[in-house]
């Protein structure tokens, strides 16, 4: 294939992604939590050459993007048989929020992985929702990057990742929530969250009263797996750049970076906006080759916006490690700490 094309989400560069997707191929697109890469749902070959393009594992199952609730009924799935479901899209779609739910019987098995069940949303982007009513398809879409790298949240990302791997992608600017969506199982009793998101558990817990998390030591591991090999994104290395990430306390993080760097290696660092240390930080960085500084937001909606472009950002500064101050494990921090734990665990693979 020759280089991937980039094009402006105007009227012509829609149509022409639609008429791509309709004729089986794929699609890189903007949604409000990362880059997706998009092919017909309903198109098991088209689905397949996702597996392809990214690498991905076969045994990974993919998110089902449809512009409305009511479009379920492609696949033979009836929100109305499913009240939770309906209850839950009315709150939370348009949004980050991917529901599983039991297969219908025109889904393919590629989506699925095999499974019994297949995660759905409604993405809340105006160049994903005119995508998805222009091509009038289901469709199916993972992050658009190579497996196991971190998720792109700007179109440059997808085209370092897949550039001569896809033939198009749409250039909607930075993703508004930079990191993926959560993902709620609802055929288990009660709910159970497989993938922290940009929708908080508190938020699920005042929807419905009580949800549990996969991460929770309430879970017997056998129960844990079987749930993960539910949801997209879980079951492989994931999120992680080339550089090894070293996650520490936000106070511990300047003096990792700095007794590293003193050894000679370059080192990234990337603590928030008035973490301990970080005036020290500036005044290495300044003084020296060997500190590449990132300056995360405080507040945690930036940070997880700016999560993925950082780790990136900083990849490219050729590191041989990236020190991470960890922030907050409460509402969206729980998410952002879970995308820096899996970063660190694959970097030490």
């Amino acid at each position: 294939m020759s280089q991937t094309l980039i094009l402006p989400p105007d009227d012509a560069g829609i149509e022409r992604a639609a008429a791509l997707l309709r004729a089986g191929e794929l699609v890189a697109f903007p949604t409000e939590t990362v880059y997706g890469l998009g092919a017909d749902a309903l198109n098991a070959a088209a689905a397949r050459s996702i597996f392809a393009a990214k690498e991905r594992p076969a045994d990974n199952p993919l998110i089902v993007h449809v512009a409305e609730l009511a479009a379920l009924t492609r696949f033979g799935i009836t929100p109305a048989e499913t009240p939770t479901l309906t209850s839950l899209a009315q709150s939370f779609w348009p949004g980050a929020l991917t529901l599983v739910v039991p297969r219908g019987p025109a889904v393919p098995d590629v989506i699925t992985a095999g499974r019994a069940t297949v995660a759905v949303r409604v993405p809340d982007h105006p160049v994903a929702r005119a995508l998805l009513l222009r091509a009038d398809v289901p469709i199916a879409a993972p992050s658009a990057n190579r497996s196991g790298r971190p998720s792109p949240t700007l179109a440059e990302h997808v085209f370092l990742d897949l550039n001569g791997r896809i033939p198009l992608i749409l250039d909607g600017g930075p993703a508004r929530v930079g990191i993926e969506s959560t993902v709620l199982d609802l055929t288990a009793s009660p709910p159970l969250v497989l993938r922290r998101g940009g929708v908080t558990i508190a938020e699920l817990t005042r929807a419905l009263g009580r949800v549990r998390a996969l991460d929770s030591s309430t879970l017997e591991a056998g129960e844990r797996d079987a749930a993960a090999r539910r949801s997209p994104g879980l079951r492989h290395r994931h999120y992680a750049p080339r550089a090894a990430v070293i996650l520490t306390s936000e106070e511990d993080a300047t003096a990792r970076a700095l007794a590293r760097a003193g050894l000679g290696a370059r080192v990234g660092l990337m603590i928030r906006e008035g973490a301990p240390g970080l005036a020290r930080a500036r005044a290495y960085a300044a003084e020296s080759g060997r500190l590449a500084l990132r300056v995360m937001p405080r507040e945690l909606t930036g940070y997880a916006s700016e999560l993925f472009a950082s780790l990136r950002a900083l990849d490219g500064e050729e590191v041989t490690a990236i020190v991470v101050g960890a922030v907050p494990a409460e509402g969206l921090g729980a998410s952002i700490l879970d995308r820096l734990r899996r970063a660190a665990d694959a970097g030490a693979d």
